[in-house]
């Protein structure tokens, strides 16, 4: 099968590798679309030593069953694999498995090929008149609807819901959208990008901003960054909660005193639950996120030249999606 392999910092080949095989209990899954998200573009630059290459990067796909009784059925792919038997999996909060796997990390190769193998339990059935492009964006918008909801979860019921999502690439758009999905209408984006600015106002029809002043109950840092941390510390109303999902830097940022004195919750969220997987994939069949029309789709034999072009920051469009067949 071909695929596109992380073969060393900033350097990506586009060939032939053995075929994926389905073990007992799992499918095989000709992939269909697969999305690059900034955890791949990390990997990209070398700044994650849990994905050493070689390596097939990708888990943010959806494709087709081949072989078997399921032969046909349309899926979209939970990558996260977990053992189902421990205190996380039995209390519903799977991402916290001590003994869990994604696709794109050692020892599961990833979705940036044709074909990928999962067991049953990973895959949630796509509608026909739902393309599986849009599927494929189940994965990063479960990662912000977990988010969201968390933060939703924390506030006072009585508290102004009010929100600042920092960051407006794939995952901080996915996470206005789910904040609106939840029926948060006041939104607001913080993104220094003029290009991603433009295309979220222009297309998106969100409120965006590039210099985020009001307070707002609800901070969701989708960057991760020392300065995104400083901003959602000051910005945060008092009593409010920053849901902090971006994965850009490790330390520095947070204003431990002002969190404490005005007893603002701060709240690490990592990938999502299995049954945020599935309400998120329910809520894109519904049309709840909107068109989802935002999406880039490119062939996977020119994976490379768009991981260089994000790289410049040359893309406008918040996420781009491969198509191995293509």
């Amino acid at each position: 099968m071909k695929a596109l392999v992380y073969d060393g910092i900033e350097t990506l080949g586009y060939r032939d590798v053995p075929k994926a095989e389905a073990r007992e209990g799992e499918h095989l899954i000709r992939i269909m679309a697969s999305g690059i998200c900034g955890s791949d573009m990390h990997a990209y630059l070398g700044h994650d030593d849990r994905r050493p290459a070689p390596l097939i990067l990708g888990h943010e796909a959806a494709g087709i069953i081949e072989g078997g009784p399921d032969d046909g059925r349309r899926a979209t792919i939970n990558p996260l694999v977990t053992c189902g038997s421990c205190a996380a999996c039995l209390a519903g909060r799977e991402n916290l498995c001590g003994d869990r796997q994604i696709i794109s990390m050692p020892p599961r190769e990833g979705a940036f090929a044709q074909y990928v193998a999962m067991p049953n339990r990973n895959l949630v059935t796509v509608p026909d008149a739902v393309p599986l492009s849009k599927a494929a964006l189940t994965e990063p918008l479960a990662v912000s609807w977990h988010a969201a909801r968390l933060a939703l979860e924390a506030i006072h019921p009585k508290m102004e819901r009010t929100a600042l999502v920092i960051g407006g690439g794939a995952i901080g758009l996915a996470a206005a959208l789910a904040l609106h999905a939840m029926g948060v209408e006041n939104v607001t984006i913080a993104e220094p990008n003029d290009k991603r600015r433009a295309f979220l106002a222009e297309r998106c029809n969100l409120s965006v901003t590039d210099n985020a002043t009001q307070p707002a109950t609800v901070v969701i840092d989708a960057v991760g960054y020392a300065a995104t941390r400083a901003q959602a510390s000051a910005i945060a109303a008092p009593g409010g909660v920053i849901a902090h999902v971006g994965l850009g830097e490790h330390a520095d940022g947070l204003d431990v005193r002002r969190m404490t004195l005005q007893e603002i919750t701060f709240i690490g969220t990592y990938t999502y639950t299995a049954q945020d997987f599935r309400d998120t994939a329910q809520a894109i069949f519904d049309n709840r996120f909107g068109p989802l029309d935002w999406i880039e789709e490119r062939a996977l034999s020119d994976g490379a030249q768009a991981f260089r072009e994000l790289r410049q920051g040359s893309v406008a469009a918040p996420k781009i999606v491969l198509d191995p067949w293509s």
